[in-house]
């Protein structure tokens, strides 16, 4: 038995690729037609005027990371924030599913001793409340300074 050898044949369109390389080449083309008639160009022209160009791109790219960091700041200190609430949150859940399922216990005199758990409470909310409010001056700081 003779095995027949099955082909396979794959059609490369030719004319989409020339028409896409048309199309970059182009558009190349005007772009660079642009980039000649733009106002800078005229400027880089003038060594004195480059160096006057070169000076304030690096000057507005200091800017821009000025910029970018205080922008990341202000959304690590949210981030801290949202994190400070959640632990204030999930803090007085735990502590008032304790101090219900404590107080249900009819053996214990558990409403003798009421001052302590509170005292950790009222603690604990200030603290974080404290943090909180530092984190809010932070974060006006850091907006103030963005808008100058």
């Amino acid at each position: 038995m003779a095995e027949s050898k099955d082909t396979v044949i794959v059609e490369i369109p030719v004319d989409e690729e020339h028409q896409q390389e048309k199309l970059i080449s182009a558009i190349s083309n005007t772009s660079s037609s642009i980039i000649q008639h733009h106002p800078l160009m005229e400027i880089s022209g003038s060594p004195g005027h480059l160096l006057l160009l070169k000076l304030w791109q690096r000057e507005e790219d200091l800017f821009g990371r000025r910029i970018a960091l205080k922008e990341s700041r202000m959304d690590t200190i949210k981030r801290e924030i949202s994190q400070l609430r959640r632990f204030f949150f999930i803090f007085h859940g735990f502590y008032l599913t304790i101090l219900f399922t404590s107080s249900l216990n009819p053996d214990k005199k558990t409403c003798t001793d009421w001052w302590i758990p509170s005292l950790v409470s009222l603690v604990t909310s200030l603290v974080i409340l404290f943090l909180v409010q530092l984190k809010l001056f932070r974060y006006g700081k850091a907006q103030r300074q963005l808008q100058e």
